[in-house]
């Protein structure tokens, strides 16, 4: 409850130096900003005053989306982006060079895996995965590595990892350390507290909160974002729009009370599936003791279904539960692993995000426990039973 009172309070009270007062921050939809002088303009170019001059490089309103979401994540300063690979690519450029080595946990995010396994080999770069799980398998991948990226919970799989031993490690060694914190929100995971170098979100996701803009943001020491800031940001043009840091503003207004609507509804609906008897594994994170520093867990989990089940007939039979991918808005999501593992052009490797072709990944959104496990209920026992039987119904 005090972690929800504090995100709360960081985020939702009214702004006094908002312009004109105003409890929603205007859109400052420009692309550019002109100067009533010669020694002005001088004076910003030189970096000798820091003012708007194009909004690819600083807006008003991304920059107060930074600075609400630095404070949230407890760090020095942050830095949005227009997607979350964006983020996720300048977080990885900016740290390595040709020739490096990056140490990656398995089951990471599917297109960050195809960053490391298409465009990370053209550069030279190398990408060892590792079990997040295992710190001393962690540690004995790391001397010689560059930089070490991770996620918690990974992707699909579920897997908390204890990120603070991670990071640890990683410091020992030198090497740099990066994690994906979309799935735990600032809400529930701090990694900067725990010792991580650089947080990546795809904003996208719970910090957006209603399915309506693409977004990714990084967040750091001051040192570590000035980084990107300045080497890879300017060049690869990955800038968030004004009218997106907007939605994402107002995403984070209420973001504290919606996870932890999903956190509520998610663990009730898993602890359900796990008693079922067509239900072979439930790999959400709130089933087992939660690692040190996660706090909460949110709406996004997975489970194996036992041979009998037909996917397709569960699929095509749900309702409130919609086929898409992403996550994190208000509507309840389903992607079946088979189709996961039915799309090209990946790397060839043996890592297949540990997806099983009787895989479920489900997003609880906030229609309402009841209501969504009545929808799951009803599309199970359709896809179990013989098709000339469901045919004659």
């Amino acid at each position: 409850m005090n972690d929800h009172y504090e995100a709360s309070r960081l985020i939702a009270a009214h702004d006094s130096d908002s312009i004109l007062d105003a409890v929603v921050p205007p859109i400052v939809q420009t692309s550019l900003f002109t100067f009533d002088s010669y020694d002005e303009m001088i004076a910003a170019y030189r970096g000798e005053i820091t003012r708007p001059i194009y909004s690819r490089g600083l807006n008003p309103t991304v920059r107060a989306f930074e600075e609400k979401l630095a404070q949230l994540e407890k760090a020095e300063d942050a830095l949005a982006f227009a997607s979350g690979m964006a983020a996720i690519s300048a977080s990885v450029l900016s740290n390595v060079a040709p020739g490096d080595r990056v140490v990656a946990v398995r089951n990471v995010y599917p297109d960050a895996f195809r960053l490391f396994g298409t465009y990370l080999p053209r550069m030279g770069i190398t990408v060892d995965y590792v079990d997040g799980t295992d710190p001393q398998a962690v540690e004995a991948a790391l001397p010689g590595a560059k930089l070490l990226y991770l996620e918690s919970p990974t992707s699909w799989v579920m897997e908390p990892l204890d990120v603070g031993v991670l990071a640890a490690a990683a410091k020992r060694h030198g090497v740099f350390s990066v994690i994906d914190n979309s799935w735990a929100t600032p809400v529930f995971q701090n990694p900067i507290e725990l010792g991580v170098d650089l947080v990546v979100h795809s904003a996208s996701k719970y910090i957006g909160g209603h399915s309506d803009v693409v977004a990714g943001v990084i967040a750091g020491s001051k040192e570590n974002v000035d980084r990107v800031r300045s080497e890879i940001y300017p060049y690869l043009g990955g800038r968030i729009a004004p009218m997106d840091a907007w939605l994402l503003l107002r995403g984070l207004r209420t973001l504290p009370l919606r996870v932890a609507a999903h956190q509520d509804s998610a663990l009730e609906i898993a602890r359900r599936l796990a008693a079922l008897d067509v239900v072979e594994t439930v790999m959400h994170p709130g089933l087992a003791p939660l690692p040190a520093g996660l706090r909460g867990t949110t709406g996004l989990f997975s489970f194996i279904f036992r041979e009998g089940i037909d996917l397709r007939r569960f699929c095509d039979a749900l309702e409130l539960f919609k086929l898409g991918v992403s996550w994190g808005g208000h509507e309840s999501l389903v992607v079946p692993g088979d189709v996961v593992l039915e799309q090209k052009a990946r790397p060839n490797s043996a890592h297949e995000f540990g997806i099983s072709s009787r895989s479920v990944r489900l997003h609880i959104g906030l229609e309402g426990t009841e209501a969504l496990w009545g929808d799951l209920t009803a599309a199970i026992a359709a896809a179990g039973q013989p098709s000339e039987v469901k045919a004659a119904q």
